[in-house]
């Protein structure tokens, strides 16, 4: 791993400077490959949902129900290629299959987009909008109650990392989501809530009466859901978050090119992987721009290497080293750019005194 340099000197570069590093050919789409990969990710997705209807042991159900979440979690991630209109150039298209992609993760295609295309890749890694993954300060995390800390340490581990999204962004950012009534693609919202409300409580009724009961139900709804909720945020936590990279809370200190070079990472893991999850660890090609198909990213950034190699983070995944990043990364101090791990912060706070020791962890 090349260790970068500091993301001062990415401030006044801007983005459309950094684009014209990539090869137009990163551009090109292959509807063959568009339709190749999500035929691939259905299959995986319809193969595993078979066997949860058709076995009987309710064991080999649960099995094949981790690996529906799989399945859903890759179709999710074609639906986010397409959402970004990386895949087609008809957005009736894109969002119908982005739609279809999305229902068994229970994300509603519209919010989602609004949220994530807007708000995530508008303002990477500039906490006061970009929230998803901000982390608190060490003052912040001491005015908490117990129950918050607990949920917040939980969040913020590699097992239990699943909470984040689904306390963090599907409740707040799409359920209860309430867009302004002056929004004009309001009534849309409504619609994506309603067919993905309806298509919970059928697919409910349909495992419950064809895959075994109470058992069926767990197997083919919500085990997948959960898998895909657990991988989804894993994902973006190692997309944005590492010991080296910073957060951002001074508008003045941070630039779009910093956000999606400096803020995003690239971790390789082994061919089958990146192919199975199409690219999407390859992020930093991603956030510069997401109109790159992600059957383009590798192409897209090696053309970035070239330019920009000094201000990429690149690692290798292996489990110990995402465990070193969760328990670095807890806490921020948002001044100084740097990391916490919960033991540090806890001395930290005692020796300033401020709102008293954290609690014994």
């Amino acid at each position: 791993m090349i260790e970068p340099l500091g993301h001062e000197p990415l401030h006044d570069v801007k983005l459309t400077t950094v684009r014209t590093a990539i090869s137009p050919v990163c551009y090109r789409r292959s509807q063959v490959r568009n339709f190749a990969w999500l035929g691939f990710d259905f299959a995986i997705y319809l193969a595993a949902m078979w066997a949860v209807f058709a076995v009987e042991s309710a064991w080999l159900k649960l099995a094949f129900g981790l690996v529906a979440g799989g399945g859903v979690a890759v179709m999710f991630i074609w639906a986010h290629d397409a959402a970004h209109g990386a895949l087609f150039r008809s957005k009736l298209v894109a969002e119908v299959l982005g739609t279809i992609s999305m229902l068994p993760s229970f994300n509603m295609y519209r919010l989602w987009s609004h949220g994530h295309n807007r708000v995530h890749h508008g303002f990477t890694s500039y906490t006061p909008i970009d929230w998803v993954w901000r982390p608190l300060t060490p003052a912040e995390y001491a005015a908490l109650g117990r129950w918050r800390r607990f949920i917040y340490r939980l969040e913020r581990t590699p097992y239990t990392c699943a909470l984040h999204y689904l306390l963090k962004v599907w409740w707040p950012g799409m359920v209860r989501f309430r867009p302004d009534p002056k929004f004009r693609e309001r009534h849309l919202f409504t619609f994506n809530k309603a067919l993905t409300l309806v298509f919970a409580i059928v697919f409910c009724l349909v495992a419950y009466r064809f895959a075994g009961g109470i058992v069926g139900v767990v197997a083919a709804v919500v085990l997948p859901w959960i898998v895909f909720n657990y991988f989804i945020a894993l994902f973006v936590f190692l997309h944005h978050t590492h010991p080296d990279v910073p957060f951002f809370d001074n508008r003045q200190e941070w630039s779009n090119s910093i956000g999606q070079v400096y803020c995003s990472i690239v971790v390789r893991c082994s061919r089958l992987s990146e192919l199975l999850t199409h690219n999407i660890m390859i992020h930093v090609p991603h956030h510069v721009d997401p109109h790159i198909p992600f059957y383009r990213l590798k192409r897209a950034y090696a053309d970035l290497e070239r330019s920009y190699a000094a201000f990429i983070h690149e690692y290798r995944f292996r489990w110990s080293t995402v465990r070193r990043i969760f328990r670095r990364c807890k806490l921020y101090d948002y001044d100084l750019k740097r990391w916490y791990s919960l033991p540090e912060a806890a001395a930290l706070t005692a020796r300033r005194g401020a709102a008293g020791p954290l609690p014994r962890l």
